[in-house]
């Protein structure tokens, strides 16, 4: 064991070991008895009837209501996810921006988008775009536009202090080789940026595609409007409804950090994979050649 191993950790000795059982033991045990309490309680009210269950057996239900809203939820996050990273690249780039002309407008625009709630910022859009334009606006792009703005924001901060991380020599050696700011930033700084920030992005990705959710109040048909507010309308079966919605998002968000590790290790290995040796370059000559 190395001495920084020793420093941040020390291994629990027998009466350590024996407490986390202990504790571990006593920790399931409450969590049985919480698990079953919730379910005695929904079985007194006949939650668990299997009439309430049964429309989840049907095709119908899913093809009328559960996977439509599902697709239009999964269109919006991709879009939505899409734009996000574009304008959380720009606004990164320019809040570190030299030019007070572009730092500074850029700085408010994150800062404006970041403390307005996307509830607030939906309705707005969905409500008030339209006296602006003359144009009934579509609950799609509400939602894909307030998705974008909220999430691009923190995106932007989150890129920033990537890009600031970043050792500073690396920059330097970058301009010491004649290569220009924009060269250094899209070249140099911004891929290991997204490496280095890529849990955090992901963790927004997440929350981009649970915040589609929102779109419900603008009458958006997305998976909580159609998956729940229908089938429940249709069927009085809330509780249910809502436990089967809430399982389709977990296996999405647990199938998206998924591949989100996948291409973490994908990218770490290709970092440290040998390059091939290209030919020398002409008019250097080998200590082993001279004459």
């Amino acid at each position: 064991m190395s001495s920084t191993d020793a420093v941040l950790y020390d291994h629990p000795g027998p009466r350590a070991k024996r407490r986390n059982l202990i504790l571990t033991v006593l920790f399931g045990i409450g969590l049985l008895a919480l698990l079953y309490w919730i379910y005695a309680k929904f079985d007194e009210k006949g939650q668990w009837a299997a009439s309430l269950w049964k429309p989840f057996l049907e095709s119908s239900t899913w093809t009328d209501y559960i996977v439509p809203g599902l697709k239009n939820t999964l269109a919006a996050a991709a879009v939505a996810m899409v734009l996000a990273l574009v304008f959380g690249i720009v606004f990164s780039v320019g809040r570190l921006s030299d030019h007070k002309w572009v730092s500074i407008p850029a700085g408010a625009v994150v800062e404006f988008f970041r403390a307005v709630p996307l509830l607030i910022m939906m309705f707005f859009i969905f409500f008030g775009v339209p006296f602006l334009t003359q144009q009934p606006m579509s609950a799609f792009w509400a939602v894909v536009i307030s998705l974008t703005l909220y999430n691009g924001s923190v995106l932007a901060e989150a890129f920033r202090a990537g890009i600031i991380a970043v050792p500073r020599g690396q920059s330097e050696a970058a301009y010491a080789l004649g290569m220009r700011k924009n060269q250094v930033m899209r070249e140099i700084l911004i891929p290991q940026a997204a490496r280095a920030m890529l849990p955090v992005i992901v963790s927004q990705m997440v929350v981009l595609l649970k915040d589609t959710a929102l779109g419900y109040i603008i009458s958006y048909s997305e998976l909580l409007q159609m998956g729940v507010n229908n089938v429940a309308a249709n069927f009085g079966n809330v509780v249910q409804a809502a436990i089967v919605v809430a399982i389709i998002f977990i296996i999405v968000n647990s199938s998206l950090t998924a591949l989100a590790g996948w291409l973490e290790r994908r990218t770490r290995r290709a970092g440290k994979a040998p390059r091939a040796a290209g030919p020398a370059p002409a008019g250097l000559v080998e200590a082993g050649d001279a004459v």
